[in-house]
Parts: structure tokens; C-alpha cells; sequence
């Protein structure tokens, strides 16, 4: 089970970094915001048609397998796997709190960042590789919980009303544990022997919230 774990984080770190790779590969070349993210949907399109190739030629069980993974759930991770899933996302977070720094200084231009001595490509290759240690890390034995990684630094942001990365990134950790762990109690619904996915609770109950949040901090932004 121990060596099983291990190669499922590792092939699920290794396709998380390849397709960042490939997206910033693109962006290199493409300055419009829309059009990457429609090339960012392409991607996940093509990925989507590879995984249903493979189930199409898998037997039912690890299909079904499959089908509840994607559902999302942390009362699936076992211990065994707990001892790959825990050191991984600690050292993960632990790393992107040493790139606040040239997180602030990105945010205000590539230039401005070179200027107080910060490598972007450098820094830019730190974010991509964290990014998929962690979100590989996580996704491998939870499932794709998309929705908290999207919606909780918005809410951050907008609840802290600072774009300081010093603030943000722990205020970020923070908030999505709470949201998640409500999210869970919720998903098994107390009093019930029914267990909803816990895909479900968080779309369903944070979506309406994002949704009226943007806006109003876009009309906030636009009055200053």
C-alpha cells in the first residue's frame, strides 16, 4: 500500500506539473487573458477525453472506483497514505511561505520585481513546481475538491481587504481548513445514514457567495 501511495502521488504531482508547464508555455506567447483561458479549457478539455478513453477500456470496479474519487471525500485517506499526504502538503506550505516576497513583488511587474533583485524565471519556476506538489499531493487522495482551492483566496482577499501575501497566505490556509471541515460535517448529514459528495456542499452553499462577492469588489474597485 505504502509503495502504491507513493506512485499515485508521484504520477499525480508529475501531471499536475506538465500541464502548468504547458499552459505557461503558452503564455509565453499569448498576452491576452481571455485567450488563455480558453487554452487553459482546451486543456482540460483534451485531458478529459484521455480519461474517458480510459474508462471506456477499464473493467466496472475501477471505474466505479474512479467515479467516486472524483466526488471528493477526506474520510477516504487511510494512515498508510496519511504518512505520504501529510509530510507532502506540510513541506509544500511551509516552502510558499519563504515566496512571499516575490509574490508581492510580482504582483506590481515583472520589471519592478527584477528591480529590488527578485529571479522572476526563478520564482516563477518555484510557484509551478509548489503549486503541483501540493495540488497533486492533495488531489491524489482527496479527490478534485476544485471549488475551495478557487473560491477561499477570493474570499480572503475580499474579507481582508489586503493583497499582501504575508497576510493572505495564512489567512488563505486558514479559512479553507474551516470551510472544508464545515463542509464535510455538512456532507454527512447528521441524523441521516445518507453521505452527499462533498463536491456538492461546497459548490452548492460558497458559489452563490463568490458570485456576489467579485462583482462588489469589482464596483468597490472602479468607485476608487
Amino acid at each position: 500500500p505504502f509503495v502504491g501511495s507513493l506512485g499515485l502521488v508521484g504520477a499525480s504531482m508529475l501531471g499536475s506539473v506538465l500541464v502548468m508547464m504547458l499552459v505557461i508555455a503558452v503564455s509565453v506567447r499569448v498576452n491576452d487573458s481571455v485567450s488563455i483561458l480558453i487554452i487553459g479549457i482546451m486543456f482540460g478539455s483534451i485531458t478529459g477525453a484521455i480519461v474517458s478513453v480510459l474508462e471506456y477500456f477499464s473493467d466496472p470496479d475501477t471505474v466505479h472506483s474512479f467515479l467516486v474519487w472524483t466526488f471528493g471525500s477526506i474520510s477516504g485517506v487511510t494512515w498508510n497514505q496519511f504518512v505520504i499526504f501529510a509530510p507532502i502538503v506540510v513541506t509544500g506550505i511551509l516552502f510558499t511561505l519563504f515566496m512571499q516576497k516575490p509574490l508581492n513583488a510580482l504582483l506590481l511587474g515583472e520589471n519592478y520585481a527584477r528591480g529590488i533583485g527578485v529571479d522572476v524565471k526563478r520564482s516563477r519556476l518555484w510557484i509551478i513546481l509548489l503549486t503541483s506538489v501540493i495540488a497533486g499531493g492533495l488531489t491524489a487522495f482527496t479527490g478534485p475538491i476544485a471549488f475551495i482551492g478557487v473560491a477561499v483566496p477570493h474570499l480572503a482577499r475580499n474579507m481582508l481587504k489586503s493583497s499582501d501575501h504575508r497576510i493572505l497566505i495564512p489567512a488563505t490556509i486558514c479559512i479553507g481548513s474551516i470551510l472544508m471541515l464545515c463542509c464535510d460535517i455538512i456532507s454527512q448529514m447528521p441524523g441521516s445514514n445518507q453521505v452527499l459528495p462533498i463536491n456538492s456542499v461546497p459548490a452548492l452553499f460558497g458559489a452563490p457567495v463568490v458570485i456576489w462577492v467579485i462583482p462588489r469588489r469589482k464596483r468597490r474597485s472602479l468607485a476608487n
